[in-house]
């Protein structure tokens, strides 16, 4: 079984990502294989870890996807690692709500039985950090939390103290470092919680203290032997077996660049186990689409933080709108869905996008939406058939005009029961919407998105 710790902390703003970071990158300098995953439905984390680990990172969420596909997913891509390091997301025991750990960091350590290392920030705390260990080591008994890293300590002294209350009153819990303050290891944030790496790249510099620090002040021999020799919990899951279409893969044109870089990598995954070749392209840099192309997958990211760029590039604009007009099946999420409206609208200027939709957008200086997700399809789609169900996350500071009621409505949107409305707008073969729908939360969306592009290259050739 591969080696395997979760990341978790008490709270967001703990370094939890910064510390994250720092142990991918010093044990990969020690030669180790290292397979990175995110607890939750963030995109912006994933991104740092592969460029320390030079692995793609692999979302992890017991909400969205049932646990036998969490555990299939993770078996996939740490199958050939010498240790999987999953960084959790907020608290340790937060999730979709107050009652239940679903969509949690300890769900999925308790699915993966993988041990957790707490991240607690120790600034204005003592002995009274030992407390706040004590209680999220007793919450859940099957969550085991065997480490816990002590972040922001303000000398040797605040050290040994909080050695100290650990060891006297936590004696299964393993003290593996404390890392004192220094600013020179921030990230930079912004509206959407960090950075992207493809807007802020981590330096060589940054990165080369990071790792000096976490290889001075934490014991990672003590960290990479914390795993206990158990089997896996057994959680059965009901995920369907994928079928692979036969005959000629699908050609499918995936948006990536710096506009475009949030997207699930097991949607990526489950669409070429149906049978799809994906061709990835810049809506930014380049001029056509690739060569072949039987559909388009425009996932989500920054346009807003590109739109001069992206309007500027009118040949691509061109293609993708001719695309959509002569029947090509599109699916598009948040800044995917952006792209495809007449524009966005910032600081007093519009910048024109495909005009798709005709409605324009426009950022706001507060988050509009977050959280998560289901969704049933009001009619038969590019995704699937009528009444099928999937889970997937919105986030974003961006509203759209009201689209007009002659576009046709293809989601029903409820959180936790709570009917919130209708969403997924279609425009011939284009499904576009703010929801970020993970495919594993129903596979079977994958398998329809190349089938209707096999369709599509079929009509085409005759």
């Amino acid at each position: 079984m591969t080696r395997r710790i979760v990341i978790a902390a008490p709270q967001s703003g703990s370094g939890k990502t910064t510390i994250t970071l720092g142990i991918m990158a010093a044990l990969r300098r020690r030669g180790l294989k290292v397979a990175p995953f995110k607890v939750g439905p963030d995109f912006i984390d994933p991104g740092y870890h592969g460029v320390v680990t030079g692995t793609p990172s692999v979302n992890l969420d017991g909400w969205m996807c049932d646990a036998g596909f969490v555990r299939d997913t993770f078996d996939r891509h740490a199958a050939a690692a010498d240790i999987a390091v999953i960084e959790g997301v907020m608290g340790l025991f937060d999730g979709i709500d107050g009652v239940s750990e679903a969509g949690s960091s300890a769900q999925v350590a308790k699915i993966l039985g993988a041990p957790v290392v707490l991240v607690v920030d120790a600034r204005s705390q003592a002995r009274s950090a030992a407390a706040l260990v004590h209680g999220f080591a007793s919450f859940d008994p099957a969550v085991r939390v065997a480490g816990v890293i002590f972040n922001n300590v303000a000398s040797e002294n605040h050290e040994r103290i909080l050695r100290e209350a650990v060891t006297a009153g936590l004696p299964d819990v393993t003290v593996l470092g404390c890392i004192p303050r220094d600013p020179l290891l921030a990230i930079p944030s912004r509206h959407l919680g960090l950075t992207t790496v493809d807007d802020n790249p981590l330096s060589e510099e940054f990165v080369g203290h990071l790792v000096e620090v976490i290889e001075k002040q934490l014991d990672l021999e003590a960290l990479f032997e914390l795993n206990p020799a158990a089997t896996v919990a057994d959680a059965a899951g009901d995920r369907a077996a994928l079928q692979t279409a036969p005959g000629d893969p699908v050609r499918i044109a995936v948006a990536r660049d710096k506009a475009f870089c949030f997207v699930y990598q097991d949607n990526l995954r489950l669409l070429e186990e149906s049978g799809a070749e994906l061709r990835f392209f810049s809506p930014l840099d380049d001029a056509a689409l690739p060569d072949g192309t039987c559909g388009i997958y425009l996932p989500g990211g920054y346009p807003e933080l590109f739109a001069r760029e992206l309007a500027a590039n009118d040949l691509m604009t061109r293609q993708i709108r001719g695309a959509v007009e002569a029947g090509m099946p599109v699916y598009a999420e948040c800044g995917g869905f952006i792209y495809l409206t007449e524009g966005v609208a910032a600081e007093g200027v519009t910048h024109r996008f495909t005009g798709v939709f005709p409605v324009l957008t426009r950022m706001l200086p507060r988050r509009k939406a977050l959280g998560y997700r289901e969704v049933e399809l009001l009619a038969d789609s590019i995704i699937g058939r009528k009444g099928s169900v999937a889970r997937g996350h919105e986030f974003h500071y961006s509203e759209m005009e009201e689209m007009p009621a002659g576009v046709e409505r293809l989601y029903s949107v409820s959180r936790k029961g709570t009917y919130l409305g209708t969403e997924g707008y279609r425009y011939k073969n284009c499904l576009a919407s703010y929801l970020h729908l993970h495919f594993g939360s129903s596979p079977r969306l994958a398998e329809s998105l190349v089938g209707q592009c096999n369709e599509y290259m079929k009509r085409s050739l005759t």
